[in-house]
C-alpha cells in the first residue's frame, strides 16, 4: 500500500525497524511500554500516553489483548486466539483474562485472526463480532538456503545426534510436551531410541519437563533448547528427521509452515485447525494418547512411502503462506474497513 502512511509503535525493549524495514510511507515511534508489560501499563497506552485520539488515525491495529482504541478510527484487532474464553481456567488469573477478553473484542471495529478454526471460535463465543481470516505466513527461501556448513556448525554447537524427531513451542501445558516425553520413553522400552530435541522457552512447565526426563531416564535421549536464534531453529529443521507437534489447543501452528519450508515430514494432533492448515492430508495423532503418539512417530519415521507424501504434500501446500499473497488480503481489509 505504497500511497498509504503507516505508523508503528514500538515496545520499550524490542525494535520492529530491522524486521520490517525502512520505507519512505513508514515512520516508527517508542513508546515507554515493554513488550511484556502488566495489563495496566497497556491500557496506559491508550489514556493519553501517545494521545491517540488526537492522532488522526483512519485506521489503528491492535495485535494483542487489552485493546486499545483511537477515537475517530476504524479500531482492529488482530489475534492469534481466544484461549482467554475458551479455556477451562477457573483460577483469578483466567477470569481477568476472560473479562479483558471480552472487553478487547467488545472495542474492536473489526477482527483479524489466523484461521478459519479461530474464526468459528471467536464467533462462538462473540456473536457481534466482525471476523476475517488471514493466515500467518513463512518466507519459504529461508530455508531452502541453509548451507552444509551452517547445519554442521548448529549440529556441533549443540552436540546433537543424528535423526531425532523435533518439537517446537513453549514449554506450556498446552503444548503437551509430558506427553511427547511419554511416547519417546514408551518407544524406547519397545527397542527403539528416538531421541527428542524439544525448542521453546519455559512458560511454566519447564520443572515438570526436567523431572519427567529424569524420572523416565532420558537424559540422554531428550535435549530441550531455548533462546535459539532464527538461523538456529531453521537449522533444527533442517536436520531433523520428524517434526512432532503434539499440541491440545492452538490458535494456528507456525511449526507446521516451517516444516513445509524444510521439508521435513511431520505427525500432528488431531486438532480441527492443523487438519484445516494441512487439508486433511496429515498424519495425526490423538493428542491425548501416548500409545497414538508413539505409534504416529514410528510411522513417521519409518514408512518410506508416508514420509515421501507428507513431503510432497508440504512443497506444494506452503506456497499458500507467501507473504506476498498474505499482504494482498491484508490490504483489501483495510481498504473495506475504511469503506463501511
Amino acid at each position: 500500500m505504497p500511497l498509504a502512511e503507516f505508523e508503528i509503535f514500538e515496545p520499550s525493549d524490542f525494535r520492529l525497524r530491522p524486521l520490517i524495514g525502512d520505507f519512505p510511507n513508514v515512520q516508527y515511534t517508542k513508546t515507554p511500554i515493554a513488550s511484556a508489560s502488566s495489563v495496566g501499563k497497556h491500557l496506559s497506552f491508550g489514556w493519553g500516553g501517545q494521545n491517540l485520539d488526537a492522532s488522526g488515525f483512519d485506521v489503528f491495529e491492535r495485535f494483542n489483548l487489552p485493546v486499545v482504541t483511537a477515537r475517530g478510527a476504524v479500531n482492529i484487532l488482530t489475534t492469534h486466539d481466544v484461549r482467554g474464553v475458551s479455556s477451562g481456567l477457573v483460577d483469578i488469573k483466567g477470569f481477568f483474562r476472560k473479562q479483558y477478553t471480552r472487553y478487547s473484542m467488545s472495542r474492536a471495529d473489526k477482527v483479524i485472526t489466523v484461521s478459519e478454526t479461530m474464526k468459528a471460535e471467536i464467533e462462538r463465543n462473540f456473536a457481534n463480532a466482525d471476523v476475517s481470516v488471514v493466515y500467518n505466513g513463512v518466507d519459504a527461501s529461508l530455508y531452502k538456503s541453509i548451507s552444509s556448513e551452517e547445519l554442521s556448525a548448529f549440529r556441533r554447537k549443540y552436540c546433537l545426534p543424528d535423526g531425532y524427531i523435533l518439537a517446537v513451542g513453549h514449554l506450556e501445558a498446552r503444548k503437551n510436551i509430558l506427553h511427547l516425553i511419554n511416547a519417546v520413553s514408551l518407544l524406547r522400552g519397545r527397542g527403539l531410541d528416538v531421541p527428542l530435541v524439544v525448542i521453546g522457552n519455559d512458560s511454566g512447565q519447564g520443572r515438570l519437563v526436567s523431572e519427567l526426563i529424569e524420572k523416565k531416564s532420558l537424559g540422554g535421549s531428550v535435549r530441550v533448547l531455548s533462546g535459539l536464534t532464527d538461523l538456529d531453529v531453521r537449522c533444527a529443521y533442517g536436520l531433523s528427521s520428524l517434526l512432532v507437534f503434539p499440541s491440545r489447543y492452538e490458535g494456528f501452528g507456525i511449526p507446521i509452515l516451517e516444516a513445509m519450508a524444510a521439508s521435513c515430514p511431520m505427525v500432528l494432533s488431531d486438532i480441527p485447525v492443523f487438519r484445516e492448515i494441512t487439508q486433511n492430508q496429515g498424519l495425526y495423532f490423538d493428542c491425548n494418547d501416548v500409545e497414538a503418539i508413539a505409534h504416529s512417530i514410528e510411522t513417521g519415521l519409518h514408512s518410506t512411502v508416508r514420509r515421501k507424501e507428507l513431503v510432497s504434500y508440504g512443497d506444494a501446500r506452503v506456497s499458500d503462506f507467501g507473504f506476498d499473497r498474505l499482504a494482498a488480503q491484508l490490504a483489501v481489509l483495510y481498504d473495506q474497513a475504511l469503506q463501511n
